[in-house]
């Protein structure tokens, strides 16, 4: 943030230099940096988050290492003076115009919240399993985001909502069903999300059902799961992209809405062309997807990559993992060692060149703009 807030600075000196913008415009402007600026954590911020979370850590450790030695009485005493002590101290730290302290006592309040219901659980015996702590040291937090208007909160709750996802999807606690109720978790998150304006919340939500659509993928039939991952990435995209001021006033993401759609449709086509890589000899389905992988990630670099430099990069990448893939699935058993290094390279060019060429076709306009 203090990079994009210099550079900010400097372009504002450059237009009044240039006589694009009057002095008194510039002076606002560059309040207006500084106002926003504040509110960013410092590098001095994060330390004192950092250690407050230790010092979090080490009371928790120390209470369950001498738990047996502690009064029943005082076990519960000390373990809800704990959550209580984070969560208003946090919250008259915040008034005092201390936020980064205030914000890390609210985040040792949760982790104290969710110790207390393994420790408690523990002592009187409770029935339950790691899940349903899960779900519920899930709930308390976003509870507490919700009612602290909590940006760190809310993506703590989606974090833990995340835990439960990949214990159940591993099949770490024996489960029954494939955990379906992650979507409706999502949802509840998501809304939650706004009440507490937190984005980074929602990109994780956005990252975290991907990673339960490839579970399900694995864990049920795959292309039934890929396909429709495809055409709703593209869908989002396509939409994202024509009608970008509306839709950004719906989903709040900074305008990073192609760059998840994009990141969904690799992961969609990834996913099919796994499946059919062993019937490729026999069937041109891999061919398909190939080719349709690529166009693609072109489309993407033409319709949406200039205003993205992270869009442009998760493109290169892709393309790359593309060349691969095809290498891999279509070439192999045709090159010997010397062949596959020689490939290797060329194929290594013409990434470089690609991301060359495409890099100077970004910077044209935004340069011949300048001139003018």
């Amino acid at each position: 943030m203090a990079g994009y807030s210099t550079r900010v600075r400097s372009d504002i000196a450059r237009w009044q230099q240039a006589g694009l913008i009057d002095a008194s415009t510039a002076d606002i402007l560059a309040r207006d940096v500084e106002a926003n600026t504040r509110n960013s954590l410092s590098f001095g911020s994060i330390l004192a988050m950092m250690a407050a979370l230790l010092f979090g850590a080490a009371i928790l450790i120390f209470v369950a290492s001498n738990w047996d030695a502690i009064p029943r009485l005082a076990r519960v005493v000390a373990l809800f003076a704990a959550i209580l002590g984070g969560y208003v101290g946090g919250a008259v730290l915040k008034t005092r115009d201390h936020a980064a302290v205030g914000e890390a006592l609210w985040i040792v309040a949760a982790a104290a919240f969710g110790g207390s219901i393994a420790l408690i659980g523990q002592m009187y015996h409770l029935s339950g399993d790691e899940a349903s702590a899960l779900i519920t040291w899930g709930a308390g937090t976003a509870l507490a985001a919700v009612a602290l208007r909590s940006n760190p909160l809310t993506v703590a709750a989606v974090a833990i909502a995340d835990a439960w996802l990949f214990l159940k999807g591993f099949d770490y606690f024996n489960r029954s069903a494939f955990p379906h109720a992650f979507v409706a978790m999502a949802a509840v998150l998501f809304a939650v999300s706004f009440c507490t304006r937190s984005q980074a919340a929602r990109h994780l939500i956005l990252l975290s059902l991907l990673f339960y659509l490839v579970l399900l993928a694995m864990d049920h039939a795959t292309l039934p799961v890929a396909i429709p991952l495809v055409i709703v990435s593209v869908v989002l995209f396509t939409t994202a992209v024509f009608a970008p001021e509306p839709v950004d006033r719906t989903v709040q993401l900074g305008g990073r809405l192609p760059l998840h759609a994009l990141l969904g449709f690799l992961t969609g086509l990834a996913i099919i062309q796994f499946e059919l890589a062993d019937e490729s000899t026999y069937n041109s389905g891999f061919a398909i997807a190939s080719v349709v992988a690529l166009a693609g990630i072109v489309a993407a670099i033409v319709l949406a990559g200039r205003e993205s430099r992270g869009l442009r990069w998760l493109a290169y990448f892709g393309f790359a993992f593309e060349l691969a893939i095809i290498y891999v699935v279509t070439l192999q058993s045709m090159l010997d060692t010397a062949g596959f290094f020689l490939a290797a390279a060329v194929l290594l060019g013409i990434v470089a060149l690609i991301i060359i060429r495409v890099e100077k076709r970004m910077k044209a306009p935004v340069a011949r703009r300048a001139v003018a």
